[in-house]
């Protein structure tokens, strides 16, 4: 008997956590016993047996507990030892959120719910409370629905036989649609529709059997749940479902059987474009590709460089070269040194720039103290190896020694790795490399010492050497420090750790300067030593100097370049080919480099004298004789070639010695550096978390930068998980809509499901972030002809038909030709206390929640619709719940720390009802909040879409915003505008102080109107900047957005944003000490731009007529006085005619005059083009402000080259200047107090009752009806309100969103304060314009006396007899204009840089969607295969195909995996891929 039991599993063996509980251990025991019939026996042995059971490590546990007396005592220990620590907080919330996964069987979900049921104290009610968990997040709609309408008390085994039933019944129905559909394709005349009267034999009279009811008559369709004829029904169309049908029928109720005919020569669709058309794949592909070749060029290059110019450094402070004299020896030491301190002075105006403009925390003395003295020893082994020995030693030594500056990085990862208790197979390469390095080292010192054992200098040399690498290599101490301290149980090592971070910038500080001061000391000593004298710094040769000055610059530059194209690598995600493999081969390269010229000269000179020469002693013999040379490169050689005539390179043995070292040397450093390959790096990598120490080492730039790289201790859980320590984040779509057309809402609902199958709610490979979309309809209901019912407006029943088009298609493409298509699951309908709201279920399980607004029962409008869902989201849903447990006993600091993560961990993504975007841009979204904690909002790239010149003019605009303006403002400060049409929120940013709640402030002053509610999403940010939070720009992520095609709707758009920009501007600069202080990105400088910028914009009209008057003078050669008169009455009289007419008749006025000045923009461009050729020169301010422009944005188009057509728009922008700062800015100044939004205006239905003075006079009975009557394939179950929900809505409606009262003297009393405020606000505005011209006036009078004058130059420089006056305030105005243009300009390119970065990145590390398997041809006479629901859920989670071959195929992008609200159905988890061949991103 006993062998033919199996040995029950030891409790455990390994020091982990326990593979399963210690009851159910204890439980498996006493069964193994039983099976054994030993239950009789002694409890002596009993013990002895469990005991032996527990594995080695639970013996050892159970051996430190206490002294054994019996079995019990083993029991008891062990239980109390072991017992679950979770608080029932915990558990609760884990049972709370225990959803049934699709295709888990029903079985497993509830022995889970059991489980969880019995940790967390529920009491007698346990049963009910886990039958109510199985009704409420079972992921079956009809099991839901049959647990939640059934009568009488419903026990835990009744509702799991019923859950059983119902799937039981729908596979079988499944099987059966398939096969009746089959038999209509082979039998279409039995399934013509008949008129069910015509035959009363066939009526329905009597209930039938259950063989009757699916017996078919010819000619006649019938029910499958009845078999009644006046009605027919297939599983696919039940309103009610399949599960439901017989019930239904035999109970006598009537189905509305919504039926599709099926038309086999009307197969045709009109599917709207979901691919991505925009993103230039390829492109970026090719983009991809050169940016890592060119990286990994210059990161090779580089370190070769920096290596090459250090060691020729080296070779030249040697003893008898020639290049450089002996007695010039300090110049070349002192260049060494240079090359030692000058990152420890960059890092010392860092951390000191840092110190006083951000965070500057003293650290304890004995941190400072335990801190500098590895300083100390590392800055006096660098000073003493690169000044005192190397410059003894030969050239490959020099070389390869540097690489032996990682033998204690070596012990070091092995003492962390102990200290882990993690000793593995990952720890052999350390150890290899520890040894292979002191193995360097003997080979080293047996060759130097034991060719002269008298030769007390070489061994002082070899000595000092030696010591001073071992010195060095404590440089990287830090990065292991770190482990060791986080696995150590020290409280020493911990706190010393935590305030060495938190003292970082102070500790940099003392130790560039302490670096500086041990390197001088070394260097000052060293030289009075060997005799040299400091004095011959200050009288250097010219030919000296010049090789001096260009190896040193070559060193310090190179070896910046360096460091930063390999934090570029880092950043791109591409460590391992453009970072790790050029750093490993630079070495050889620079041995390759220094001693191939020496083999070369030495066998031309063998050659040149018919091989005389027979060893290399003797060449050696040959070089010390010779003088110096006309070429600085053999001299060079030659000085190279001395260094190794200390050895014999004939020697075969001396060759094999000085290998051996070199190579023990370099594969030591490799096997050190390792953990690189298996490094973890997140998408955008911080500098700070990649790299232990901001220095890097210019004199040995490749150890430095693989040595510093942050240590993990490797292992096979950390190989396969990328995002370690990166929380999941939430992100909630939240769109606002109005009055958008059919192609508008089209638009944004295809965004939506695309990011639906590219981030899948179950089962998604990538868990980065999980979504939810929100829509927001504002006014969304009408008054139906009279009567005072209120229902949907034909823009939201629009929308609800889009959604349930679209869901069609994303659904139903990629299946088979003949395929039955799918229908859309129930979805849900909800009433609410604002409206009335539908839950959407998408094909992969996230939920679109469209929120129906009547503004009768709360307040409309963009503002508020924001507010309406920030409260709701981020009040509602993400604080209350803690607050519930905060009431129930929970504990508070793990509360609000939970709370806090969450709010950090949660964006909200503003949306206008048109955008269209990609899922990638989402994501390049979600990377710059995530990897920077101070980003509380970040907005995208918005292309405006559109035909006509209204919408050229603004591509271009919008191109120049984004390309200059925007990335300046990020690369300086912050961006002052994330646009509301694409943007991503931190909900921690939001919910700060000063920020939700002063946003929800209603407009009680006339200023309000302008700065809360024409620009919204910039007064959002004006109140995150104020809280201290930066607002980023990342190109990167694109987005598309109507643009008004309209002259009227453009210029209507700018009168509101014009004025809230202005409005919202001042308000910075009017609290900038407080904002500098505040916010670390906004410094003096930034608000000192910002403030020129806004003096420009007031200007702008002045500045138009000037260029005018100047177009006019130029042309005409009109006086300058004159041409400004001239150039002023247009304008003057379009303001003066604007306060008087209606706007309309404004923007005629301004039509007309744009295309007069349009016209003569086009003239004057021409006339200064021809002025040039004419005259032959470009040497004119004009020109060269012309030209230079006409470069900048060139250069920039260039450097956006998928964007680069835009730049022929710019030819339109040019002659539209007039209208776009003249007659726009006069337009939005003067109708300042028009407060109405200007766009999408429509007109209110004619013939409806006019709206009652309360809305407690309106009903909305019977727009649910209406509703569900209108989408007849999408069938909308009625669900209720949680009352807790309800009374939220309630309170929020009474505090914040009540409607606002229709007082009549309160609006009229408000005009009067906006026309007072917007005349003020004009006389201000147009008096500083008419300053400005009048300035102008003067001192173009007195021209004589005040004016400038430049000389002309021609092509060849030469100087003409004319001149070019300029007055000295225009000239000012210019050439401020000018910087600020070259400052936007290098903003633009640093932004640039970081954008291909993130680019590449993104393209590197995003999930590739699996390559889908072919499907099998159709074979005439063969029957489809049809698989059960039970089966494909078995195969779901190893095999996910999809039926496409091309991305040329819509189906590709969109293909269906059938319904996932029915746990029967498979998910699909595959993702959208980023390459075009792939599966481009829809």
């Amino acid at each position: 008997m006993e062998a033919c039991v199996s040995p029950i599993q030891p409790f455990l063996e390994l020091p982990d956590e326990p593979p399963v509980p210690w009851l159910s251990c204890y439980a498996a025991f006493k069964t193994y016993i039983v099976v054994l019939n030993l239950g009789k026996m002694d409890k002596l042995r009993a013990c002895a047996l469990l005991v032996h059971n527990l594995g080695t490590k639970g013996q050892r546990i159970l051996s430190t507990l206490s002294d054994l007396e019996g079995f019990e005592d083993v029991i008891e220990l062990m239980a109390h030892h072991l017992r679950a620590l979770d608080s029932v907080v915990v558990q609760r919330i884990k049972f709370w959120q225990r959803h049934k996964r699709a295709g888990e069987p029903i079985q497993r979900f509830i022995t889970d719910l059991k489980l969880l049921a019995s940790e967390c104290r529920f009491g007698p009610p346990e049963e009910e409370t886990v039958c109510d968990q199985l009704a409420e997040h079972t992921n079956n709609a009809a099991i839901r629905t049959k647990l939640l309408t059934i009568l009488g008390d419903l026990t835990l085994a009744r509702a799991v036989e019923l859950a059983l039933q119902l799937k039981t019944v729908d596979k079988l129905a499944s099987e059966l649609s398939e096969h009746l559909s089959q038999w209509q394709l082979e039998f279409p005349a039995m399934t013509q529709v008949v008129d069910p009267d015509s035959d009363d034999s066939m009526k329905e009279n009597t209930r039938e059997t259950s063989t009757a009811k699916f017996r078919s008559t010819p000619g006649k369709p019938m029910c499958m749940g009845c078999g009644s004829v006046k009605h027919h029904f297939k599983a696919r169309d039940s309103p009610l479902g399949v599960r439901d049908l017989v019930q239904a029928c035999e109970e006598g109720q009537p189905q509305q059987v919504r039926t599709k005919q099926q038309r086999p020569w009307d197969t045709f669709q009109q599917v709207p474009i979901i691919q991505d058309e925009q993103t230039p794949w390829k492109l970026f592909r090719a983009l991809k590709i050169i940016s890592m070749i060119v990286t990994a060029i210059f990161i090779f290059g580089l370190a070769l460089c920096s290596k090459t110019s250090f060691l020729i450094l080296i070779t030249l402070s040697s003893e008898g070269t020639k290049t450089i004299p002996d007695d010039l020896k300090p110049v070349t030491l002192l260049c060494i040194g240079c090359s030692l301190i000058t990152s420890s002075v960059l890092l010392f105006l860092k951390s000191l720039w840092k110190s006083f403009f951000k965070t500057a925390k003293v650290p304890s003395l004995k941190t400072s103290a335990f801190v500098l003295s590895f300083e100390f020893l590392v800055s006096g082994g660098a000073a003493i190896l690169t000044i005192i020995a190397m410059p003894h030693l030969d050239i490959i030594t020099n070389i390869t020694i540097l690489n032996s500056i990682a033998v204690y990085s070596a012990l070091l990862q092995v003492a962390a790795q102990c200290s882990a208790k993690n000793t593995n197979r990952y720890m052999v390469p350390s150890i290899l490399s520890f040894i292979l390095i002191l193995t360097g080292y003997c080979l080293f010192v047996v060759l130097y010492i034991l060719k002269d054992l008298t030769d007390i200098q070489t061994a002082t040399w070899v000595g000092l050497a030696v010591g001073g690498s071992f010195l060095v290599s404590l440089n990287w101490w830090e990065n292991y420090f770190r482990v060791i301290s986080e696995s150590s149980s020290s409280a020493f090592l911990k706190e010393l750790c935590k305030d060495m971070r938190r003292g970082q910038n102070f500790l940099n500080i003392l130790s560039s300067l302490l670096r500086i001061a041990v390197t001088a000391c070394v260097l000052g000593a060293y030289v009075p030593l060997t005799n040299l004298d400091w004095e011959v710094v200050t009288s250097i040769p010219l030919r000296e100097t010049k090789i001096i000055a260009i190896t040193v610059g070559v060193q310090l530059i190179s070896s910046a370049l360096c460091h930063w194209f390999a934090l570029s690598a880092s950043k791109m995600h591409v460590m391992r080919r453009c970072f790790i493999l050029p750093l490993y081969l630079a070495s050889l390269a620079v041995v390759a480099l220094l001693v191939v010229p020496v083999i070369v000269y030495y066998e031309n000179h063998r050659i040149s004298f018919n091989e005389t020469v027979t060893n290399f002693t003797a060449y050696c013999d040959v070089v010390d004789g010779r003088n110096l040379s006309a070429s600085v490169f053999e001299d060079l050689v030659n000085d190279v070639t001395r260094t190794l005539c200390f050895l014999d390179m004939s020697d075969m043995m001396d060759i094999g010695i000085l290998t051996g070292s070199a190579a023990a040397w370099w594969l030591g450093l490799i096997l050190a550096t390792l953990h690189l390959w298996y490094l973890n790096l997140h998408r955008i990598q911080r500098t700070q978390d990649l790299f232990t120490r901001r220095l890097y080492e210019g004199t040995f730039i490749e150890q430095s930068l693989l040595l510093n790289v942050r240590f993990e201790i490797p292992s096979k859980q950390k190989r396969k998980k990328r995002d370690v320590g990166i929380e999941p984040a939430m992100v909630y779509l939240c769109a606002t809509m109005w009055h958008e057309t059919y192609d508008e809402m089209m638009n944004i609902i295809i965004s939506i499901f695309r990011l639906d199958k590219y981030r899948p709610k179950e089962k998604q490979m990538e868990q980065d972030f999980s979504f939810e979309a929100h829509i927001y309809f504002d006014d969304a209901f009408q008054y139906v002809d009279g009567t005072q019912e209120r229902h949907l407006n034909e823009y939201a029943e629009t929308l609800v038909q889009i959604i349930k088009e679209v869901y069609g298609i994303f659904t139903n493409m990629g299946d088979s030709f003949f395929k039955n298509q799918h229908q859309i699951p129930d979805q849900r309908i909800i009433r609410t206390p604002y409206g009335g709201r539908v839950v959407i279920t998408m094909p992969h399980g996230n939920n679109i929640v469209i929120h129906f607004k009547d503004k009768e029962l709360i307040r409309h409008k963009k503002r508020w619709s924001q507010i309406m869902y920030l409260f709701y989201l981020l009040g509602f849903k993400l604080t209350t719940k803690y607050y519930k447990e905060w009431k129930n006993g929970g504990d508070e600091k793990w509360l609000m720390q939970e709370a806090q993560k969450e709010k950090h961990n949660t964006y909200l993504m503003a949306l206008d009802g048109d955008t269209d975007f990609q899922p990638g841009a989402v994501v390049l979204l979600i990377d710059r909040l995530r990897m920077y904690p101070r980003v509380g909002a970040v907005c995208g790239r918005i292309h405006p879409t559109g035909a006509g010149p209204t919408v050229w003019f603004q591509k271009f605009e919008y191109a120049v915003s984004h390309w200059l303006q925007k990335t300046a403002e990020h690369v300086f400060g912050s961006v002052l505008c994330s646009p509301g049409c694409f943007s991503l929120f931190r909900a921690e940013a939001l919910m700060d102080d000063n920020v939700m709640k002063t946003y929800s402030t209603k407009s009680t002053e006339a200023r309000h109107y302008i700065q809360y509610d024409q620009g919204e999403d910039r007064w959002l940010c004006t109140l995150l900047m104020k809280q201290g939070w930066r607002v980023e720009y990342t190109a990167a992520s694109d987005a598309y957005t109507n643009a008004p095609e309209e002259f009227k709707e453009l210029y209507n758009q700018r009168r509101r944003w014009g004025p809230s920009t202005m409005a919202n501007v001042v308000d910075l600069l009017g609290s900038s000490t407080i904002i500098s202080h505040r916010n670390r990105s906004m410094s003096k400088p930034f608000m000192f731009y910002q403030l020129f910028s806004l003096f420009s914009g007031i200007l702008a009209p002045a500045t138009i007529i000037l260029m005018v008057a100047g177009s006019l003078s130029f042309l005409w050669e009109f006086d300058s006085a004159a041409s400004i008169v001239i150039s002023v009455i247009p304008p003057a009289i379009y303001l003066g005619l604007s306060f008087k007419l209606k706007s309309d008749t404004q923007i005629t006025i301004a039509a007309v005059l744009s295309i007069i000045y349009a016209f003569l923009m086009m003239v004057v461009t021409l006339s200064i083009i021809g002025s040039m050729v004419k005259e032959q020169t470009i040497l004119t301010p004009s020109s060269i402000f012309v030209i230079a422009m006409a470069m900048i944005y060139i250069i920039t188009a260039l450097l956006h080259p998928q964007e680069f057509y835009l730049v022929f728009y710019g030819l339109l922008y040019i002659i539209c200047i007039p209208s776009a700062y003249l007659l726009l800015t006069i337009y939005s100044m003067v109708n300042m107090n028009n407060v109405s939004w200007g766009t999408r205006e429509a007109k209110p239905t004619p013939g409806g009752p006019k709206p009652a003075a309360t809305p407690q006079t309106t009903t909305q009975k019977g727009w649910v009806r209406k509703l569900q009557s209108v989408t007849e394939d999408m069938n909308l179950v009625e669900e209720r309100l949680d009352e807790e929900e309800v009374e939220f809505w309630k309170e929020l409606q009474v505090k914040y969103l009540e409607p606002l009262p229709n007082d009549k003297e309160k609006q009229k009393k408000m005009a009067d304060d906006l026309k007072s405020l917007r005349n003020k606000i004009n006389f201000a505005f147009f008096m500083i314009n008419a300053m400005w011209l009048v300035a102008t006036f003067t001192l173009q009078i007195y021209n004589e006396i005040f004016a400038i004058r430049i000389p002309i130059y021609n092509l060849t420089l030469d100087r003409t007899d004319n001149e070019i006056e300029i007055n000295p305030v225009g000239l000012m105005f210019i050439l401020g204009f000018a910087l600020s243009v070259v400052l936007q300009f290098i903003g633009m390119f640093y932004h640039r840089m970081n954008t291909i970065m993130h680019y590449v990145a993104f393209m590197d590390t995003e999930t590739r969607k699996p390559k889908p398997k072919k499907q099998k041809k159709y074979k005439k006479g063969k029957k489809k295969d049809t698989t059960s629901n039970e089966e494909i859920e078995e195969s779901s989670s190893s095999n996910h195909t999809t039926s496409t071959d091309s991305v040329s195929e819509v189906s590709e992008v969109s293909g269906s995996q059938g319904n996932p609200n029915e746990s029967d159905n498979s998910e699909d988890e595959e993702l959208f891929s980023r390459w075009p061949e792939e599966g481009i991103m829809v």
